[in-house]
């Protein structure tokens, strides 16, 4: 099996304890204003966490691993790596759309990727020396690390509740 297959099914575990967490979430008496919850000023909040997923993976498919448009684009600003929180706090549903969406853009982007272009260094990735299997392996390991720290505000805003 290709490693990009490979790599999927455990992206595919990954993304079910996201969803699992915004299941949890959306439970709640008013999920926005918990997906709004910040641990601290300045913080990012739950919905940020999530969105920065999806947007970050809209990017290695629509940017870095090939020139695509994107429906998700004017979100990018707000969402990328290195923005800062703001207070528009998306919904849920925007969430879930974000997060299966970007996620079919990837995938296909990634259809066109075998074995044999794991060691290629895709052009928009050459400043930071990435190869595609690196930018495989990140994918994976940034969605767990993302979804660690919504998890991990979610019980803060619980434990700041009394719950």
């Amino acid at each position: 099996m290709p490693l990009v297959e490979t790599l999927a099914k455990c992206w595919e575990f990954n993304r079910g304890r996201t969803l699992a967490l915004l299941e949890l979430i959306e439970q709640e008496g008013d999920p926005v204003a918990v997906l709004g919850w910040r641990p601290g000023p300045g913080r990012a909040h739950i919905g940020w966490q999530l969105m920065h997923i999806g947007i970050t993976e809209d990017i290695f498919a629509t940017e870095r691993l090939a020139e695509r448009t994107s429906p998700w684009e004017s979100l990018r600003p707000r969402f990328r790596g290195g923005s800062q929180p703001d207070d528009q706090i998306p919904t849920p549903g925007q969430i879930r759309e974000v997060l299966a969406g970007s996620r079919g853009a990837l995938l296909q982007t990634l259809k066109d990727f075998g074995d044999d272009r794991l060691k290629e260094i895709p052009e928009k990735l050459r400043e930071r020396n990435w190869r595609v299997v690196d930018v495989l392996n990140i994918i994976g390991w940034h969605e767990a690390h993302h979804q660690g720290q919504a998890h991990l505000t979610y019980n803060l805003h619980k434990a700041h509740r009394g719950v």
